[in-house]
């Protein structure tokens, strides 16, 4: 299968390396592109040949900001090792000293949770913030006997740590169809007997209700979907969400309210946000 690779490297800009290339790959990863190599001054994307259109970035946003410049070249790709890309790529996350998430090749650091996934070729770093801010609100949420969806679920890692933290049962959901294969392998490589994964979108919430709701995806899904998601949520019940920039929390915040959500508590990582509502 051929790929295209998109070679973007910085040229300039106020924000750091590392934020500019957390950032482009989350927009990128939400148009479709499937795998990144990051440079110390830029990144390599990667999206099969197929669903490549220049028009694309039309709708990466960080192309056009104020704060960074990025030059890019787009070329067709062979033949790519998609395994051997993500494995020199893929670092463990560590969050608060407590939780692990690694890959089967690293060695486990004996933390109180140890959550081992083979994210393959989708798996992107931009992921990282997102996933850790919503790995310290599970941390302080009492999980114990509840009910819980892992909405847009991606590898399973959140669907996963909400076992480990006692969930009584929890659906995971995503309507990518690798996803929804590599959640099924992570849930079964952690041992988990609590979680069922669907491939699908919100549709597949009704008649269902949850105790919590974690949605970790673009903001524009997640405005879409935030009727849905306060419809599913039982009373005194907790919508954590996550996948969107500083500057987008007016627009969720005002789009939750108007559902009866209230804002609760607010994380922050490198421009990177985590709302937690309580309805």
């Amino acid at each position: 299968m051929n790929y295209i690779g998109c070679f973007f490297t910085i040229e300039s800009g106020s924000l750091t390396a590392e934020t500019a290339i957390e950032i482009l790959i989350a927009e990128l990863g939400a148009v479709g592109f499937e795998s990144f190599t990051e440079k110390s001054n830029g990144l390599v994307a990667y999206i099969q040949k197929e669903q490549w259109a220049p028009e694309l970035l039309n709708d990466i946003q960080i192309l056009d900001s104020e704060e960074i410049e990025f030059s890019y070249v787009v070329k067709e790709i062979e033949q790519v090792n998609w395994n051997e890309e993500w494995e020199k790529n893929f670092d463990p996350i560590v969050v608060d000293g407590e939780v692990s998430i690694r890959a089967p090749f690293h060695e486990d650091p004996g933390l109180k949770y140890d959550i081992v996934i083979e994210p393959k070729m989708s798996f992107g770093t931009g992921h990282h913030e997102t996933t850790h801010l919503m790995i310290k609100f599970l941390m302080h949420l009492d999980l114990e006997g509840k009910t819980v969806l892992d909405m847009g679920c991606g590898t399973g890692i959140l669907a996963i740590f909400s076992e480990m933290r006692g969930a009584k049962s929890v659906d995971a959901i995503d309507i990518d169809s690798w996803c929804y294969e590599n959640s099924l392998e992570n849930t079964a490589r952690n041992k988990c007997i609590s979680i069922s994964v669907f491939e699908g979108d919100s549709s597949l919430l009704k008649p269902n209700s949850y105790e919590v709701i974690i949605a970790n995806i673009n903001r524009n899904i997640l405005l879409e979907d935030m009727k849905v998601y306060a419809q599913s949520l039982k009373e005194n019940g907790v919508l954590l969400l996550s996948g969107f920039y500083t500057e987008d929390i007016e627009i969720i915040d005002s789009e939750a309210s108007s559902h009866g959500l209230e804002l609760v508590e607010k994380l922050e990582r490198n421009n990177w946000v985590g709302l937690k509502y309580v309805n």
